[in-house]
């Protein structure tokens, strides 16, 4: 798997997002109470993604609604050519066609989810839409682009020049074996205890047509339950579809678990079902989780899983623990 690549946040934006969510804005002073309120707010993400929890932190300061922050600091990359691994730019599947999956869970459990859905440029947006104007959570391929434009999506080329070349290439030389996947998962809580969170991705590289990952299956590459926690998964999807890894590691919280011990358990439990997982260095997924006292963690099964933390618009980009 290849490591998120490492964005630094504009100083400027992150000091416009510290004074427009800041514990003394102007002259208002606030009680002790609020004070702890706002405290939790918080916003993670898989790998080093400060340009996303930055946007994500923004717009949480500007509606202090985490789920308008999850959306936000998930349209980043989604939009960003040089990220291969979700949306535009994102590595095609083995017919050559950049197919996308996202989700999208609110506090109360309402989510809404789209998968292989092509030409558009926000995937998360198309999933809050889907969560918001229909009685369904999930719509698929044809169906979910027919939603899109009539809810004024415009369709758009994905493929990339970088991303036309590599899958020119790798039809030559691999021998249709998939390439590398990556997803981003990002979780927030507001200042309300309201905790929100979203998936995005463009799947496994040259995947077989059709293939769908555990990014847009809430309990799989996302879940949320507003009374507990959230977890997101990155890395290779079959593994967490099969022992839907944020559901779990969510449950472990409800039990009273921390979420970096919640987390470290959901893994422990793919090391006890799958046999040989400690040395697969090939086979690799990591867990970010967050409960509704901003307190979060995270866990891998393998080393070089990074994550982004941000808290009053300041970026920390953290090296997982992993292993058993």
């Amino acid at each position: 798997m290849l490591n998120r690549r490492k964005f630094i946040a504009s100083s400027a934006l992150t000091a416009v997002g510290t004074y427009l969510f800041s514990k003394n804005a102007g002259d208002k002073q606030i009680s002790a109470d609020e004070e702890k309120v706002n405290d939790i707010a918080s916003i993670i993400a898989t790998w080093p993604n400060e340009k996303a929890t930055t946007a994500a932190w923004l717009k949480l300061s500007e509606t202090n609604y985490s789920l308008d922050a999850v959306e936000a600091g998930a349209r980043v990359p989604e939009a960003d050519v040089l990220d291969t691994s979700v949306g535009y730019g994102g590595y095609p599947d083995r017919d050559g066609r950049v197919t996308l999956d996202a989700c999208i869970m609110d506090e109360k459990g309402n989510a809404g989810s789209v998968v292989f859905l092509e030409g558009i440029m926000h995937p998360i947006s198309v999933a809050r839409k889907v969560m918001e104007k229909t009685p369904h959570v999930m719509l698929a391929g044809g169906g979910a682009l027919k939603f899109a434009l009539a809810e004024g999506f415009k369709t758009e080329n994905l493929m990339s020049d970088h991303a036309r070349v590599t899958w020119e290439k790798w039809l030559t030389d691999n021998n249709y074996h998939p390439g590398n996947h990556d997803t981003i998962g990002i979780l927030a809580v507001d200042a309300k205890g309201r905790l929100c969170g979203a998936c995005s991705t463009s799947g496994w590289a040259f995947k077989m047509n059709g293939r769908i990952g555990d990014s847009p299956v809430l309990g799989a590459g996302l879940y949320v339950d507003g009374t507990v926690g959230a977890a997101a998964c990155t890395g290779l999807g079959e593994l967490v579809l099969k022992n839907l890894c944020t559901f779990l590691c969510v449950e472990f919280m409800r039990q009273g678990k921390s979420p970096q011990e919640a987390a470290k358990l959901a893994v422990n439990r793919l090391f006890e079902k799958i046999p040989g997982l400690a040395n697969d260095t090939s086979k690799q997924v990591g867990i970010v989780a967050m409960n509704v006292k901003g307190e979060y963690g995270a866990w891998a099964v393998h080393d070089n899983f990074k994550y982004t933390i941000n808290k009053e618009g300041v970026n920390t980009v953290v090296d997982s623990k992993f292993g058993k």
